[in-house]
């Protein structure tokens, strides 16, 4: 008896996630709590770095890709190829796909004295192409391989 009462509740706690909450409420499902969003980037062929060291928690919708990351904070970091400052909101969100962030908001990056969304990301071999809108940049993938930390709060 205590067998079948172990094995239905693994059963239910394995389909319990697979479960899609009301559409009225969330459209996307909490991410497996033994990932990390570090994690879910190197598995798409993404380098950990792409985010801060501050991430709170994040969302990924398994079957569509949508993603919502969330810092303790808002910040500034210097990113290490090219010496852009860059803007993080406390909550990025996007698409996650395999070596492809796109449709992303919530990451600025400062140049040519003007500050410019970052829309979306992809891996391409051992670079980094950087999308803002229809321009896009290309950075070493190395240069991103360790997460910055996270420590003023982003005003603009």
């Amino acid at each position: 008896m205590a067998r079948r009462l172990l094995a239905a509740l693994l059963a239910v706690s394995l389909l319990l996630p697979l479960a899609r909450p009301d559409s009225s409420i969330s459209s996307s499902l909490p991410a497996n709590t033994t990932s990390t969003a570090y994690d879910e980037l190197r598995l798409r062929g993404f380098p950990r770095g792409l985010l801060p060291a501050n991430v709170r928690g994040y969302t990924l919708d398994t079957g569509s890709g949508d993603f919502a990351v969330d810092l303790h904070s808002s910040c500034r970091i210097v990113l290490p190829a090219g010496s852009y400052l860059a803007a993080f909101n406390n909550r990025l969100t996007g698409r996650l796909d395999d070596r492809r962030i796109s449709g992303l908001s919530g990451i600025r990056v400062r140049a040519f004295f003007r500050w410019w969304s970052i829309t979306g990301i992809r891996a391409d071999g051992d670079q980094l192409v950087f999308e803002v809108g229809s321009v896009s940049a290309k950075f070493p993938a190395r240069d991103f391989n360790a997460s910055l930390e996270c420590p003023a709060k982003a005003d603009s």
